[in-house]
């Protein structure tokens, strides 16, 4: 294959492109803080150790997922992901579980905002697990790269009409108006940016693909100090057991 050939190729996929350069960053982090816990000069403590440690666990596990997301967009038409009833609240409680460390390693929080209705919280939705997960994580990590110190994530559930929405609250700084026109459009596609790498849209790109596998769709409010991600789901007439 020719320098022309290997060209169109890259340009023809630009996910490709971007995922590359998204995984620039946490590579970039792990081999710093690996240099670190190898550099006689510097006196690290016990408790420094752990934290740095703990830090390329969860560094290299996003990176992982990242990965993981990307194969798993390429077998959507060829893979079965089967949908069934979900207990959304369910999935909601293993996000914030799962992600509490990275977001505390951050100086930031990530919580569940209980509803006013329990009924609400409980409901179910016909997804799929895994698929309904990986969106959830990507927009909680998009959460915790653009927002504040300090800052606390809200995970919530609400009725729209027909339809249960699942979203994350960030408070910092607007999404770039590329990506909110292309999720508004409905084609939402990553675009790569040296200056803000987490802002490229990647994450929006895989959410999209996996919201449509679910006939969901995804969504986002701009708000002055922050943005709201979601999915719309389809309710699911089925009563929770939970």
């Amino acid at each position: 294959m020719n320098r022309r050939e290997i060209n169109e190729l890259l340009a023809y996929d630009a996910s490709f492109l971007v995922a590359a350069h998204e995984l620039k960053s946490p590579l970039s982090i792990i081999r710093q803080l690996s240099l670190t816990l190898n550099d006689k000069n510097i006196n690290l403590s016990m408790q420094d150790i752990m934290r740095i440690s703990k830090q390329i666990d969860l560094t290299s596990e996003r990176a992982l997922r990242l990965v993981t997301d990307l194969t798993k967009v390429a077998r959507l038409e060829d893979a079965m992901f089967e949908l069934e009833p979900i207990n959304v609240r369910k999935v909601c409680d293993d996000i914030v579980g799962e992600m509490c460390d990275v977001f505390y390693i951050h100086n930031k929080e990530i919580i569940f905002k209980p509803y006013k209705n329990p009924k609400i919280t409980s409901s179910l939705v016909v997804a799929n697990y895994d698929l309904l997960r990986s969106i959830l994580l990507n927009f909680s990590d998009n959460a915790l790269y653009s927002s504040k110190d300090k800052s606390k994530i809200e995970i919530s559930i609400n009725n729209i009409k027909d339809k249960v929405r699942v979203s994350v609250r960030d408070y910092g700084s607007e999404i770039p108006i590329s990506v909110w026109r292309s999720i508004k459009k409905d084609n939402c596609k990553p675009v790569s940016s040296s200056s803000r790498p987490q802002s490229s849209g990647l994450g929006i790109y895989i959410a999209h693909n996996f919201a449509s596998a679910m006939n969901g769709e995804i969504g986002v409010i701009r708000h002055k100090n922050g943005n709201t991600f979601f999915i719309d789901l389809t309710r699911s007439d089925q009563l929770s057991l939970l």
